[in-house]
């Protein structure tokens, strides 16, 4: 059962991965839960927007580490800078594990750090888990644990 207050903003930059991580969402029957934009700009003009019209925050943001124009991690520090988003969990998404990147990404107030999945059944299990994440029935290893595994 969906719950409608659930939205979860994605942006990556790879269409592809967006393709399939929003085929993943109708699969697990939550087609309107993510929205998903090309870069952080975009990020940051849709969250302008729900403000302006007063629409609903996500519940998550998942942003992916490598894109143009405005990375994760510029777009992260954006969004931290601004009071009203301060409270959103971003999550970041990426294709390879960089504890330089997951250092400065838990400075700047990431919650946590996830490599992208590489199988189909892998998204289905991430799209869940964002959904999950947001009512409160599963939880992301914070970044300070992460990064202890690499020590």
């Amino acid at each position: 059962m969906e719950d409608k207050n659930v939205k979860i903003l994605l942006a990556d930059d790879d269409l592809e991965d967006r393709f399939i991580m929003q085929d993943a969402f109708n699969a697990i029957n939550l087609p309107d839960v993510p929205l998903l934009v090309e870069d952080g700009e975009k990020v940051l003009q849709h969250m302008e927007q729900i403000s302006l019209d007063a629409g609903t925050l996500p519940s998550l943001i998942v942003l992916d580490l490598n894109m143009p124009r405005m990375s994760g991690t510029e777009t992260l520090r954006e969004l931290k800078n601004i009071p009203e988003y301060q409270h959103i969990p971003v999550i970041i998404f990426s294709s390879s594990m960089n504890v330089m990147e997951m250092h400065e990404c838990r400075q700047l107030g990431a919650l946590s750090y996830m490599v992208k999945p590489f199988t189909y059944e892998e998204y289905l299990v991430s799209a869940q888990h964002f959904y999950d994440f947001c009512l409160k029935k599963h939880s992301f290893p914070e970044l300070s644990s992460l990064i202890q595994n690499f020590k």
